[in-house]
């Protein structure tokens, strides 16, 4: 009999089985699931994965009320039909199981690595414990370490701890989530809503934030900034920068106004080091891609996932910015070298006596910071190529020397008034030469000046201005939000902020709540506030780690928190119908706002809105009946209002296309057809039968036909021949845009 080694995914289990081989592992499949054989020293051992969590949790008996609380862990495959494919990997497991004398979880080591684990060992192998390995990459020499120094059981306390949050996030997210549909329900209306003991703090935090931005009221200011040339122009701004009084800012803007130049008052020059950047946790990488690259926190957590199965980088999900002497560093950088896009910058590192990183304060017990493995590879997908980038670049840098710059600020005085002008440059670019392109500092650099030096004006300006709103929440600055405030885990909360877009809470990447996510806060805060308690989640997290240092018992924590979940639950009950009317107003409030186009251009009166039909969308009138314009909006793509109004009076729509620039369209096709002379004869001698154009693909006759786009060429052989021609670009090789017919089908759609 063998050992058996269980792994999270298919792409681990290759490397796992590769890496502990004394020689070449023997690969066989059975009903599509790949099993490795080989022999590491002396023992036998077989490799077999899972797909991710192969059990999920659900109610013992299924119904629609709540409160639910009698749950169980059951095979996802049961529960999820998307997740049929699971089944495979969990007979396979079970069947591989009989045969194995010992057992070894080499799941993900973090907590939700440490619950699939634990579900396979006791439901699927029928085992009370496990030996564990523990690794952050899957290098071999990693892996074989893990594998001769594994932990003689699992992790318990992370395993209870990991169970319990699954729990507790279940029972609150179903119970609430229930609780708030079925109210709407009441209501009379289905819209299915969610929420949960994360979710609905960070949606508050956004909801507050907007609250924010809509009690701001500008407060007009004035600056007088002078236009100054000496070999370069740069500006200069009076020392008190903003007024607040415009009499007196345009006091001092007539006292200088005419003046053709000024004198340089005083130098001051300021040396400062820039200390090299901290390596990444999860939540900084995900901010940085975002920022730099506009990926979605939740993808880079997808790319780094990517390419640590690929053994191109660690374990992402940690929240350390250390990087411990024992990873060999050295050795991590001497491989690097040997790739000749990062040669220059690691045989400089390579050649400084001492390689010390500039570490952060936080960290993770179970990982280090991110950092490449060194490793070579074929990476594929763009994005995971820019994240491997960032991450090697990031890596470099925290081993590089200060920056060194330096800001000097010069004062120069014109009829009797002072200015000021400050810039920044630097001197030593350090850190800076490992971490390019990706050092986005502005290099501000003032020309060479003296004291009592004579400096040409060449403009004076009287600056009118207002204060501004606070900046919006980005889904990377919410999430690192979160993280600041102690809410969610470094795995969720990209998960989190996914879902409040989903559920239509929030829209657009600079995040604006909707109607409905501020009502539905507004309902929350009314009838049951502790929801929204930031405490109460914070708490949650601590009873976690009490969990998994043994300091408290699951139980306990679940009695604790189902006592809770019933006091709110309780007032949801009592004010079931209240509650739902206020959800169903403001989801149809939503809903209206996003789907308006603008007036119609036909009866003045009604609005232009986008409407579903059993055809697809379409756009009409809200005065229907009395009012029967239509419109056709494009098939492919995501429609999306301007506010803006054609010349002709028509609503503009903004289309956004996988993979092509979002492009601005009137509904009137007559306005977006920007024919040359030469095709717009052609389209005419077409159209009068005396030019026959024939269909480069198959050979039948265009014709020439009309979209929202314009007009353009199709083939008579429709719809076995999708190919079109168009001098715009839209519409080739399969029309993006709907041929302008009478709608009849739209106009009974209509009256539903």
């Amino acid at each position: 009999m063998s050992e058996l080694i269980i792994t999270e995914k298919p792409s681990s289990a290759k490397k796992i089985a590769e890496s502990l081989a004394d020689g070449k592992p023997k690969k066989e499949v059975v009903n599509g699931v790949t099993i490795f054989s080989l022999t590491h020293g002396k023992t036998d051992i077989r490799v077999v994965s899972a797909v991710g969590h192969l059990y999920t949790l659900a109610e013992k008996v299924k119904s629609f009320a709540y409160p639910v609380f009698d749950i169980e862990w059951r095979p996802i495959h049961l529960v999820n039909k998307k997740a049929v494919f699971s089944k495979k990997y969990l007979d396979v497991i079970k069947k591989e199981s009989k045969k194995a004398k010992s057992f070894v979880v080499a799941c993900d080591y973090d907590i939700e690595g440490e619950v699939i684990g634990l579900n396979i060992v006791r439901f699927v192998c029928n085992q009370k414990d496990a030996s564990r390995m523990k690794f952050s990459t899957l290098v071999k020499e990693d892996v074989i370490k893990s594998y001769d120094n594994k932990l003689p059981s699992l992790d318990w306390g992370q395993a209870l701890a990991g169970e319990t949050r699954h729990f507790l996030d279940w029972l609150y997210g179903i119970n609430i989530s229930r609780a708030l549909s079925t109210s709407v329900k009441k209501a009379g209306a289905f819209k299915i809503l969610s929420s949960g003991r994360v979710q609905a703090p960070a949606l508050k935090i956004v909801a507050d934030k907007e609250k924010e931005i809509q009690a701001f009221k500008p407060v007009p200011f004035w600056q007088v900034v002078l236009e100054l040339n000496k070999k370069i122009k740069f500006d200069a701004i009076h020392e008190k920068d903003k007024f607040w009084d415009e009499k007196e800012a345009k006091t001092v803007f007539n006292k200088v106004k005419d003046k053709k130049d000024c004198v340089v008052e005083s130098l001051s020059k300021k040396k400062f080091a820039q200390q090299a950047p901290f390596p990444f946790d999860l939540g900084s990488l995900q901010s940085e891609a975002y920022k730099l690259f506009g990926i979605s926190p939740k993808a880079t957590l997808q790319c780094a996932q990517s390419l640590y199965l690929q053994g191109l980088t660690s374990y992402p999900r940690t929240s350390s910015q250390k990087l411990p002497k024992e990873l060999n560093l050295s050795k991590v950088i001497s491989d690097l070298a040997k790739n000749p896009e990062y040669k220059n910058s690691a045989e400089f590192l390579l050649s400084k006596k001492l390689l010390k990183p500039n570490e952060g304060k936080k960290d993770d017990p179970a990982h280090p910071a991110i950092f490449p493995t060194g490793s070579k590879g074929k990476i594929s997908d763009d994005r995971e190529k820019k994240v491997y980038d960032l991450i090697v670049k990031r890596f470099f840098a925290c081993f590089g020397e200060p920056a060194i710059r330096e800001t000097v600020t010069a004062k120069f005085v014109v009829a009797e008034e002072l200015f000021v002008s400050k810039g920044t440059s630097t001197l030593v670019k350090g850190w800076h030469e490992l971490y390019e392109p990706y050092v986005k500092l502005s290099e501000d650099e003032l020309p060479v000046l003296q004291k009592d030096d004579v400096v040409v004006i060449k403009k004076s300006d009287l600056l009118s201005k207002e204060t501004q709103p606070p900046k919006r929440f980005t889904p990377a600055s919410l999430i690192s939000e979160l993280e600041k405030k102690g809410l969610g885990t470094k795995a969720t909360r990209a998960d989190i902020v996914e879902a409040l877009y989903d559920r239509g809470y929030v829209i657009e990447k600079s995040i604006q709540v909707t109607q409905l996510g501020m009502h539905t806060v507004h309902v929350m805060e009314k009838y049951f506030k502790e929801l929204t308690d930031e405490e109460f989640t914070r708490d949650v997290e601590d009873q976690m780690e009490l969990i998994r240092s043994k300091k408290k018992k699951p139980e306990d924590v679940l009695d604790d928190a189902k006592k809770n979940l019933m006091v709110i639950l309780d007032k949801i009950k009592k004010h079931e119908k209240s509650i739902g009317e206020e959800l169903l107003s403001a989801n149809k409030e939503t809903q209206d706002t996003k789907n308006l186009l603008g007036p119609c251009p036909l009866c003045e009166e009604g609005s232009i809105m986008i409407k579903r039909g059993k055809f697809g969308l379409f756009a009409a009138c809200s005065k229907y009946p009395d009012c029967k314009e239509t419109f056709n909006l494009p098939k492919q793509g995501l429609v999306k209002p301007t506010g803006k109004i054609s010349p002709l009076g028509y609503p503009i729509i903004s289309l956004f296309v996988k993979g092509k620039r979002p492009v601005e369209l009137s509904l009137n096709p007559e306005e977006n057809n920007h024919l040359d002379e030469k095709t717009e004869e052609e389209y005419r001698s077409i159209k009068e039968g005396s030019v026959d154009k024939n269909c480069e693909k198959c050979g039948a006759p265009m014709r020439v036909m009309n979209s929202i786009y314009g007009e353009f060429l199709g083939c008579t052989n429709y719809p076995k021949c999708r190919h079109t021609e168009s001098p715009n670009g839209h519409n080739k090789n399969g029309s993006n845009g709907v041929v302008k017919t009478e709608n009849k089908e739209s106009k009974e759609i209509i009256k539903d």
